[in-house]
């Protein structure tokens, strides 16, 4: 629906991928709500640099 997780929830969501593959096997993506067409999602600037900057600090914090 396009909302943004909170860092906690990703975070979360982290932890439980974890129990199934290691860490440094793991991944974010900030795919749902971008688009790979013009025809695609229709997303205001600020909120994909928003979603990236989530993206970037959760990242940073969990895999320093």
């Amino acid at each position: 629906f396009g909302e943004m997780e909170s860092k906690d929830a990703l975070k979360r969501r982290i932890d439980e991928a974890a129990k199934y593959a290691p860490l440094d096997q793991l991944a974010l993506s900030p795919q749902c709500g971008f688009s790979s067409t013009v025809h695609g999602n229709n997303i205001a600037v600020e909120a994909q640099r928003a979603k990236l900057r989530l993206v970037v600090e959760v990242a940073d914090e969990v895999w320093r």
